[in-house]
């Protein structure tokens, strides 16, 4: 019996003994693989960078472990441009440490330089990648060694956490050589000053008619840097392009004086040459608030206009008598080359006594609208109604439509073809920006769209965000149309089950419909 109970304790010491060495083992390992990572991050923070020529620039290459992936040009003082460049855990940065003037000088007084530049900026922008990865994996090499010799006092386990580091960077980089797109730099996403914002990110135009060659795009983004340091004070001067007409969205003012000097801004930095506001540029529309609309005179370009919900007919009657200013109101102008169509808003929310239309009501009055924009000759380029829910009905029937109300930017793309662009608030919610706290305002947003000037169709836009004063910083996304030409049909109806009733039309995904109480 006694022998018995021995040989079972025996068995389950060797039993939690075997236990405890597995989960030492464990821990061991696990150690020697943090330690590969912790110093592997460390080394690439103090070694991971290198130095490279790219045209008449010296350019600092830096890799770092981030969540996401992305490829950041910091242009100091300026601001920075941002890509989604890979998917990738890692950050790739590059920073202009210096221009050589010379260098830059003789390449803008030949005009072949840039397409020179073009030709071989691949080949140095592939050397400086090459070395730096290699100094970045000796870097985190170096870095997991010592931590691992520091930490465990074996220069076994400090190789094994060395190599750990070496995989782990040799994987995100090879994952990020797989996923690496290089047409992201048609779309960068920009944040710093808005008076450099148009010579940093560059002419859309050019994006627009070269978008797959990525050589070129970064040959004209190293040029556009160059220029700005060259001149140091001094802005270059924009260049427009005839085949290009630049209509810059605005909406939601409600009454804010300082969107007037956004929107004067944005023009000149971004050389719009039609400004497109859809509603609400008062408050209460009040007669009181008329004078507001004399500004428009002011910004000297065509300004095309329709009532949104607090704007009134004292406050349309106002804007009808600024010079530039072209008032659509069911009715259809040719402006800047591009055929816009544009109705009011049905309803005056300000006036609590007045028979407002519900949201199924003011769905139907658009729906109404739009069948009549279907037969317009010449055809409509853009449609600009207030409230995205009576631009429903405009689906199919123009290739773009243009709103607000909501104080969120968003935009869709359903299979009829057309695209909904709904701007924020160019006046920061004006006054009731300020409800939710001083130390919290809505941001002043705007969009610059560029257009074909044969087709009049959408070829790309900038997202403009203003925060703070709205004058000296800006975040700046670039988004290009894939398929501009795209083909535009109303969407097929649903037909509703037997014996189930028609449902009324909805808002397609993404949208966030309108409640019938709501006044945005």
């Amino acid at each position: 019996m006694l022998s018995r109970l021995g040989t079972a304790l025996a068995v389950v010491r060797e039993r939690v003994a075997a236990r405890r060495e597995r989960l030492l083992r464990a821990w061991r390992v696990a150690a020697v693989v943090l330690a590969g990572l912790a110093g592997g991050w460390l080394g690439l923070a103090l070694g991971g960078s290198a130095l490279t020529p790219i045209g008449p620039a010296d350019v600092s290459l830096s890799v770092s472990p981030s969540w996401r992936g992305e490829t950041v040009v910091d242009v100091a003082p300026l601001g920075t441009l941002q890509f989604d460049t890979h998917t990738a855990p890692l950050r790739f940065e590059a920073s202009i440490t210096e221009i050589r003037l010379a260098a830059a000088e003789e390449m803008f007084s030949d005009p072949e330089a840039i397409d020179r530049m073009a030709r071989g900026i691949g080949a140095e922008v592939r050397d400086g990648v090459i070395r730096l990865f290699a100094q970045s994996a000796a870097a985190a090499v170096l870095g997991a060694a010592l931590v691992g010799l520091v930490l465990f006092r074996d220069w076994r386990r400090a190789a094994l956490s060395a190599g750990t580091a070496l995989a782990a960077f040799a994987g995100a980089g090879g994952l990020a050589a797989a996923t690496f797109n290089p047409s992201a730099v048609a779309e960068p996403r920009y944040s710093g000053l808005l008076a450099g914002a148009p010579q940093v990110v560059g002419s859309a135009e050019a994006v627009v008619s070269r978008f797959e060659e990525y050589r070129e795009q970064l040959a004209g983004l190293v040029g556009n840097v160059s220029r700005l340091y060259e001149v140091t004070s001094q802005l270059p001067v924009y260049e427009g392009d005839e085949s290009t007409v630049r209509v810059l969205h605005v909406s939601d003012i409600h009454l804010n004086p300082a969107a007037w000097n956004v929107i004067a801004s944005l023009q000149e930095q971004f050389q719009a040459d039609v400004i497109v506001d859809s509603g609400d540029l008062t408050d209460r529309g009040s007669a009181a608030e008329d004078a507001f609309a004399d500004e428009i005179a002011e910004l000297e370009v065509p300004y095309v206009w329709i009532r949104g919900n607090h704007d009134s007919m004292g406050t349309q009657r106002a804007v009808e008598r600024q010079p530039n200013a072209v008032v659509l109101d069911d009715s259809v102008a040719e402006v800047g080359g591009i055929v816009f169509y544009g109705a009011g808003d049905p309803r005056f929310t300000p006036d609590k006594t007045a028979d407002n239309p519900d949201t199924e009501e003011v769905r139907r009055i658009g729906e109404a609208q739009a069948v009549g924009v279907s037969d317009a000759d010449p055809p409509v380029d853009v449609a600009v109604l207030h409230d995205p829910v009576q631009a429903d009905g405009f689906d199919g029937r123009v290739p773009l439509v243009l709103a607000g109300h909501g104080h969120r930017r968003w935009t869709e793309l359903p299979e009829s073809g057309t695209r909904f662009f709904v701007q924020g608030s160019t006046g920061g919610a004006g006054l009731r920006g300020l409800e939710g706290g001083a130390a919290d305002p809505k941001p002043y947003e705007a969009s610059v769209l560029y257009f074909d000037a044969e087709t009049k169709r959408l070829q790309a836009w900038d997202d403009v965000t203003l925060g703070g004063l709205g004058l000296t910083s800006a975040r700046i996304e670039r988004h290009i149309e894939e398929d501009p030409d795209r083909p535009v049909a109303p969407p097929e109806p649903t037909a509703p089950e037997p014996g189930e009733p028609s449902a009324p039309a909805s808002s397609p995904p993404g949208r966030e419909p309108a409640s019938p109480a709501s006044t945005p």
